[in-house]
């Protein structure tokens, strides 16, 4: 049964659009969930909570002297496998008078959806701000006092640099701070006049420099009892998929509703060389890795 008040061209609404519009607000909210800190390299097809996406890792061939006679001894490839789990599943629904009007006004970015938007976001990001975390290897707590806090937060990440560069970790790190420590920072002349800094641009992601081979980035989803946080995105994957826009009836309302389904999940990633391999051909996940590491700023109370 149809009613005056329902729009009766709804069934010509083109699902794609919505797609293309949510993942293009959707992707520069995220920080933690973002290309710079994150892969996505293992996503896989993922249709449903609970799916699970498999991670080989090849360890590295020992390398070997070439002589004569001996010649060369042909080594067998060796992988070890890791689980990443798709745990998450969240939705978005909206409501519309006429699927198609608002469709083409850009309904998307109406302040309510947006606002749906940010929440999607916000999930999900604070979800693999948790995950990294977890995994993350702890530094010494960084000691601030009354006057000397740009120094020694800038100090603070050259000494993550430095562990980074002990562990052999690659170029393309990030370092994410807290919005208190993000304060205090920029007043460091190496971060004011970072040549990032106050592009246009650069807040996409929570982008604030880029400094010492470290994409800085600040975010509000901070995991509990951490500041900073710096590493690679190798280190970290997220895989996610929108299930895709459906539309119909509301039950509830005299309008139409259009939803999706976020699935996603998260997972610290361990390589060979760098991580324990156990007898069985996986790793140790109960270390910390060394490819991510974390601190706590000891804030002056006065």
């Amino acid at each position: 049964m149809s009613y005056s008040y329902q729009n009766s061209l709804s069934n010509t609404f083109v699902s794609e659009e919505w797609n293309n519009a949510l993942i293009t607000q959707l992707d520069p909210l995220l920080v933690w969930a973002s290309r710079f800190v994150t892969n996505r390299s293992y996503e896989g097809n993922i249709s449903k909570r609970g799916d699970t996406v498999h991670i080989n890792s090849l360890t590295r061939p020992t390398v070997g002297d070439y002589k004569l006679p001996e010649g060369m001894t042909a080594q067998r490839p060796e992988t070890v496998d890791q689980l990443l789990h798709i745990t998450e599943a969240k939705y978005i629904q909206l409501l519309v008078e006429q699927i198609e009007r608002v469709q083409v006004a850009g309904a998307m970015n109406s302040p309510i959806n947006q606002e749906m938007v940010r929440a999607l976001a916000r999930e999900a990001d604070s979800f693999m701000a948790r995950v990294i975390a977890a995994g993350a290897t702890p530094m010494p707590n960084v000691k601030v006092m009354a006057g000397n806090a740009p120094q020694a937060l800038y100090s603070a990440i050259l000494d993550l640099m430095l562990a980074l560069d002990t562990n052999d970790i690659p170029e393309g790190r990030y370092v994410v701070v807290s919005p208190r420590v993000k304060r205090y920072l920029i007043e460091h002349p190496a971060i004011a006049n970072a040549g990032a800094y106050g592009e246009a641009g650069v807040t996409a992601n929570g982008v604030v420099a880029r400094l010492a081979g470290f994409t800085v980035l600040s975010t509000t989803a901070m995991p509990t009892g951490t500041d900073i946080v710096a590493g690679h995105s190798r280190f970290a994957t997220f895989a996610s998929q929108l299930s895709g826009f459906r539309s119909g009836q509301s039950e509830k309302y005299r309008a139409d509703y259009i939803d999706a389904a976020h699935f996603y999940g998260g997972k610290i990633v361990r390589l060979p060389n760098l991580d324990t391999v156990k007898p069985d051909h996986t790793f140790d996940e109960s270390k910390p890795t060394k490819g991510i590491l974390k601190a706590t700023v000891d804030w002056p109370t006065s």
